[in-house]
């Protein structure tokens, strides 16, 4: 199983400071968050797309390419990439290219987002949100398997003999993760093409996300990718730890109560009650995300978002280091117990390249 962090790129004022740091220091602090991750042991980084304040992460491949470079055995994906308002094509060019320099260590996860005014900001109509996802992940996947390509279809131009470069790395293209937090279209795409179905797990309680990933697992086996508890999914989850579980609720209660996505609604106590979010101690978080199980089955992803509301870098990277020293070598060997052995691991660049040289030996 897979353990890491993902980051939504907010640039949020430290409600006990009075702080708000630069963009400059952010965009920093997130190659240091990254670089720290794989220090801790941790195996994968998603990064965010946004194109408005008070977010920084308008070029996660920008991004993930430099840390890329100063990391060696880091997965490297987004969270998410917006599959309704980028061009199929240039994303095709861009995780292409990130996927070389990386040498694999590349998975991307699509979705729309949730901010309404991109949608006009480059061109596109939010009305269409699911039919543009639908589309242009059609034609994205086009893009990655067929070496010479015609298309036509309703949101962009044609294509007429079309290759996009580079092509994948080894003719094998980055795996796709399709995140939602609240749409059952998406999980049916994503078990369509057989593809990786991420719930965010965040904001909503338990049972919309069994609901979810319980679509997504039957569609999965209707499509004949194989049976529904072999399906590919990853959940996200929100933490906040101390040694003492009274320790994190005091230090973290003034960053719930002033971050713009937590703040001003319910108190700190119903929200950890009503969602996944888990302030408390390590104990409490190995408890809190083993029970995740539960309800939406073995499963191959686990991120935390750890760097937002306003934290300060010291603190970010002592999460990391909690998490590496005293959570995920637990969740590591408790999920690795649990799981039947017919349930696959999460996809890599190694293992999608291994299963396509199979393939091929059995076709000659």
């Amino acid at each position: 199983m897979q353990f890491g962090i993902f980051s939504v790129s907010d640039i949020t004022t430290d409600p006990t400071t009075g702080r708000t740091p630069t963009e400059a220091e952010r965009i920093k602090n997130i190659v240091t968050i990254a670089k720290h991750a794989e220090q801790a042991g941790l195996d994968v980084f998603a990064l965010g797309e946004h194109h408005n304040e008070p977010f920084f992460s308008s070029s996660p491949t920008t991004t993930l390419a430099y840390i890329a470079a100063q990391t060696t055995t880091l997965q490297l994906s987004t969270a998410t990439t917006l599959i309704t308002t980028n061009d199929p094509v240039k994303i095709a060019e861009d995780f292409a290219m990130l996927q070389h320099l990386a040498g694999g260590r590349v998975d991307l996860m699509l979705g729309r987002g949730n901010t309404g005014p991109v949608y006009p900001w480059f061109g596109k109509d939010i009305r269409a949100g699911i039919p543009l996802a639908v589309e242009n992940y059609s034609l994205l996947h086009k893009l990655w398997r067929e070496h010479v390509v015609d298309w036509q279809g309703k949101f962009r131009t044609p294509l007429q003999s079309f290759t996009s470069t580079p092509r994948p790395l080894d003719d094998v293209p980055p795996f796709v993760w399709h995140g939602s937090i609240r749409s059952p279209e998406i999980a049916e795409q994503a078990a369509y093409y057989g593809d990786g179905f991420f719930a965010n797990h965040i904001f909503w309680p338990a049972s919309h996300t069994q609901r979810m990933v319980g679509l997504y697992r039957q569609r999965f086996e209707h499509y004949g990718h194989g049976s529904a508890d072999q399906a590919i999914v990853g959940l996200g989850g929100q933490v906040f730890m101390r040694p003492r579980s009274q320790d994190a609720v005091k230090e973290f209660r003034p960053y719930f109560d002033n971050a713009p996505v937590y703040g001003h609604g319910p108190s700190l106590e119903d929200f950890t009650r009503e969602t996944p979010l888990t302030v408390g101690s390590p104990q409490q978080v190995i408890d809190r995300t083993l029970g995740f199980r539960d309800y939406v089955g073995d499963y191959q992803r686990q991120l935390f978002l750890l760097d937002h509301a306003g934290l300060p870098l010291k603190t970010v990277l002592e999460q990391l280091d909690l998490l590496g020293e005293e959570v995920v070598p637990v969740l590591r060997k408790e999920f690795a117990a649990l799981k039947p052995a017919h349930v696959p691991d999460a996809p890599t660049h190694a293992s999608l390249l291994a299963r396509l040289n199979t393939k091929e030996e059995v076709q000659a």
